[in-house]
């Protein structure tokens, strides 16, 4: 049966179902193509996905609108879900609110209903390291307490953690929560600062280094991200009464997967700056509300169980990014 991946159009999404076709699985893509950033990118990422035989189908929908979500997936059989479709953004959730509870709470609730309804083997599900909040000591760990949140996209991820542990302890549903940590690579998300810097970067334009730059980020590359998600979805956490990362006794995992390396901003654009072959013109900000100075996983929980070991180091990932924009974009 296929498997259904949401957020088909975005970045991380798009990556996912290729890796799942490329390993002969069928998948039925969703996504509502919002214009948060360009509709070109996201359509040009679908058709970038090659599934012969049909082992691919792109549905446009929007998974927050409880009878066009019904509807779309009426008669779908559906073997597991790979939940990674969102409202995205810190800072876009302190101006437009309302979009991230429609589609982060409410669209979270009807893939849970979707899931326990057709009786899933797993739902996978896109949880963000943005909630750990103003947590201060470093690296994060899943064990950490996560509630107080500097941002409204934090706070809805968390929800969506606590929404997924009602579902497993009611209905037995197995789930796994994954908190990405920056994940950056070709096909990325134009608001993310890898690509933010190297758009301005090339076209001579400032960047915006807030906290006077003295930020550090757990950069994830996007194929690292991907072999976690495919590990995760392969092993469904087991209804034993055992207590799991996070802290549930029932069949619900978190985890952090990330690179497991806090970087400083100014060497990651320092790299861009080189792939680039061009200097950066540096415009040194406060920090913006919402933002933390620093973030850096703790992976040792994925690490143990699903034997998640990230390969990619920027030095290495940053350059991979620059001569894929630079394809993409012609420049």
């Amino acid at each position: 049966m296929p498997i259904l991946v949401t957020g088909a159009a975005g970045f991380i999404g798009s990556h996912v179902a290729r890796a799942l076709i490329a390993r002969g699985e069928s998948v039925i893509g969703i996504d509502d193509l919002n214009p948060y950033y360009s509709v070109r990118l996201k359509r040009d990422r679908i058709a970038a996905i090659e599934a012969p035989g049909g082992a691919f189908r792109f549905v446009e929908v929007d998974f927050a609108d409880d009878a066009a979500f019904d509807a779309a997936m009426a008669g779908e059989a559906i073997d597991a879900i790979v939940h990674l479709g969102a409202q995205a953004g810190v800072r876009h959730s302190i101006e437009n609110p309302r979009a991230y509870v429609r589609s982060n709470l409410a669209g979270h609730v009807n893939l849970l209903e979707l899931a326990r309804r057709r009786r899933v083997r797993h739902l996978v599900y896109a949880s963000s390291s943005s909630v750990y909040g103003g947590n201060e000591r470093l690296p994060f760990r899943v064990e950490d307490r996560a509630d107080h949140p500097v941002s409204l996209y934090a706070a809805t991820k968390r929800a969506d953690e606590l929404m997924s542990e009602t579902y497993a302890h009611l209905y037995r549903l197995p789930q796994t929560g994954l908190r990405f940590f920056t994940v950056y690579g070709p096909w990325g998300r134009p608001d993310m600062a890898v690509w933010l810097f190297t758009e301005a970067i090339l076209a001579g334009k400032p960047i915006a280094l807030f906290n006077r730059g003295r930020m550090r980020r757990d950069f994830t590359y996007i194929d690292d991200i991907v072999a976690g998600v495919i590990a995760a979805l392969d092993h469904p956490p087991p209804d034993d009464g055992a207590e799991k990362p996070g802290g549930s006794k029932g069949p619900h995992r978190l985890y952090n997967i990330g690179n497991s390396r806090s970087e400083e901003l100014e060497r990651v654009v320092g790299l861009i700056e080189q792939a680039c072959g061009r200097t950066a013109i540096r415009e040194l900000l406060p920090m913006q509300p919402g933002d933390v100075a620093a973030t850096f996983a703790d992976i040792g929980a994925i690490a143990a169980d699903l034997g998640f070991a990230p390969t990619t180091t920027i030095d290495a990932g940053v350059p991979r990014f620059v001569d894929w924009y630079r394809a993409y974009h012609g420049v």
